[in-house]
């Protein structure tokens, strides 16, 4: 989602007249489109700002802004450690930065924006500068209404607004008159979508109708919650062979005491039910997951209940991430600290027990021939990468005329984070 902020953050500046620059050193106003769901991304931040004050002394008419989640989280307290900033806006304020910026650079006094918007509609952004010609995402709602012990966004996004279905389906028709070939759904919990507009559409209904978009040929969404994910959507997804063969599906712990702390809404039990329906669809569907370790008052046995999570289940990819306080946040209160050492540990174990299970399921790709989206060249050995529609990176030799075709590849090899294959021309 940042991504795309980041693109109707630069799509509203050109409209004004501005022009991308290929460096910062070129660059006449700099925006830092920030992230606060750890409080390792606000470090990072800083220390990045830390970097442009050197650029800004040599040059005084350089506008600096920081914009996004962690500028609405900090605040004017950013001024305290940066006072070189020139623009702080939260992450609802990308259709008037280019306001900001221009009362910036004449007043020469921070210019800030962080109110939260009470307007129940969700800003519709009409300029988009998008960064692939092949793949876009389409926000369908903003905010978060649910408040899970250990998540800021709520605090600095706000309640969950739902754009109209019509509005949604005009962009991507367009999206795909453009030439678009690969769209994502996007929302803090994307399938707890209700269309404020007539029809009254929940997410299976507007996924189906996406579906239906001729020149489509994939359709991802991000993030599901797991206690919205119902019997319709699996069955919208298993109908529409647009509709990709994988899905996002953020379980946080695999202890239920853990879950009931984190506020999640869902148990063990719950989490699992769902992954025995997914896992018994008429064509197979790849799950990935997000776990938090070390959350306040997680022992060793709710770590192993994770671990055995991971074995149950079988994901194809897991991000995982030690817990990180965060303002405001009921856990913050919360008894139990697990020492950052700990942490740590854990977070080292349960990468390795997931590293194996990568390992021996991408394993049984080999020697299949997979078709593969190519969208730019490989970090690898290799020329070329791309996904398949199960989301798996695809390393491959081929001329560089491919990116952004649909191609035969067949796997030759695999590792836990990718395949390599050979294309089948």
């Amino acid at each position: 989602m940042n991504e795309l902020d980041s693109e109707k953050i630069a799509g509203g500046f050109v409209h004004e007249g501005m022009t991308p620059v290929a460096s910062p050193e070129e660059a006449d106003v700099i925006i830092l489109n920030t992230c606060s769901i750890r409080e390792k991304a606000v470090q990072r931040v800083y220390a990045r700002l830390l970097e442009l004050r050197r650029r800004k002394r040599e040059r005084a008419d350089l506008v600096i802004g920081v914009v996004g989640c962690m500028a609405q989280l900090e605040g004017t307290k950013i001024l305290d450690r940066a006072p070189f900033v020139d623009v702080i806006a939260g992450p609802q304020k990308g259709t008037v930065l280019p306001a900001l910026v221009d009362e910036a650079a004449r007043t020469r006094r921070p210019a800030i924006d962080l109110r939260m918007d009470d307007d129940p509609e969700p800003l519709e952004t009409a300029h988009v500068l998008r960064e692939n010609p092949w793949r876009a995402g389409v926000t369908i709602s903003e905010g978060c209404n649910r408040l899970c012990a250990f998540c800021v966004v709520p605090f600095t996004r706000g309640k969950e607004k739902n754009r109209p279905s019509a509005s949604i389906l005009r962009e991507v028709e367009a999206l795909a008159a453009q030439g678009y070939v690969e769209v994502v759904l996007l929302g803090q919990t994307v399938n707890s979508y209700a269309d404020p507009g007539p029809e009254g559409l929940d997410f299976a209904g507007l996924l189906r109708r996406v579906a239906a978009i001729p020149g489509l040929r994939r359709i991802r969404f991000t993030s599901p919650h797991p206690k919205d994910f119902t019997d319709a959507l699996l069955d919208v997804m298993v109908a529409h062979r647009e509709v990709c063969d994988q899905i996002h599906l953020p379980a946080q712990s695999g202890s239920t005491r853990v879950l009931v702390a984190m506020r999640r809404g869902y148990t063990r039990a719950r989490y699992l039910e769902t992954i025995r329906k997914i896992r018994a669809a008429a064509r197979p569907i790849a799950i990935s997951t997000d776990i938090i370790v070390g959350f306040p008052g997680e022992s060793e046995a709710d770590f192993e209940d994770t671990l055995g999570l991971l074995d149950e289940v079988q994901f194809d990819s897991v991000f995982s991430f030690k817990y990180s306080p965060r303002p405001n946040t009921s856990a913050l209160g919360f008894p139990g600290e697990v020492p950052e050492e700990e942490k740590g540990k854990r977070l080292r174990i349960l990468q390795e027990h997931q590293k194996l299970i990568q390992y021996n399921r991408n394993a049984a790709y080999l020697g299949r021939t997979v078709e593969v989206l190519v969208e730019e060249p490989a970090r690898s050995r290799f020329r070329l990468a791309g996904r398949t529609t199960s989301n798996k990176v695809v390393n491959f030799d081929g001329p560089e005329d491919l990116m952004g075709r649909f191609v035969a590849v067949e796997i030759t090899g695999f590792s836990p984070n990718s395949l390599r294959g050979r294309w089948v021309e």
